[in-house]
């Protein structure tokens, strides 16, 4: 719950594109499916100035680790990984190749709640428990 001055997430919801907010809404219901006692903190920040700049909405943490995060740009949203290069990988979907980030394109709502995104979302929640590599 967002406190005085704090940007809420359902505030967040509201001042993105409404072509992405559907989207969004089914990442979050696929990661509250997978992890329902995460901690939600939404991220206080304003819309990029770049079009090619994500916007990153909400992270998920379990024990002060960040596990997770939900962001969007004007015609998609991603879910990132925080330890994405620890995933086991066999679907293809993450992207990206930064030192430990990875992240999954949702073009529509559909893509959130596909198999495979839902076992990765799940994988990335197990992490908690390990060592990071």
């Amino acid at each position: 719950m967002a406190t005085a001055g704090e940007i809420s997430v359902t505030d967040q919801l509201n001042r993105i594109a409404p072509a992405v907010r559907p989207i969004v809404q089914a990442a979050r219901r696929t990661v509250k499916a997978a992890a329902p006692t995460a901690n939600e903190i939404t991220y206080q920040s304003q819309p990029p100035r770049s079009n090619r700049a994500m916007w990153k909405l909400v992270r998920y943490a379990v024990d002060g680790a960040n596990v997770m995060g939900i962001g969007t740009f004007p015609s998609y949203s991603t879910i990132f990984f925080y330890r994405g290069r620890e995933l086991d990988d066999g679907s293809g979907l993450l992207e990206g190749g930064g030192k430990a980030m990875r992240f999954i394109r949702l073009r529509a709502p559909a893509d959130a709640e596909r198999p495979a995104v839902k076992r990765l979302v799940r994988k990335a929640f197990k992490l908690v428990d390990q060592a990071p590599e």
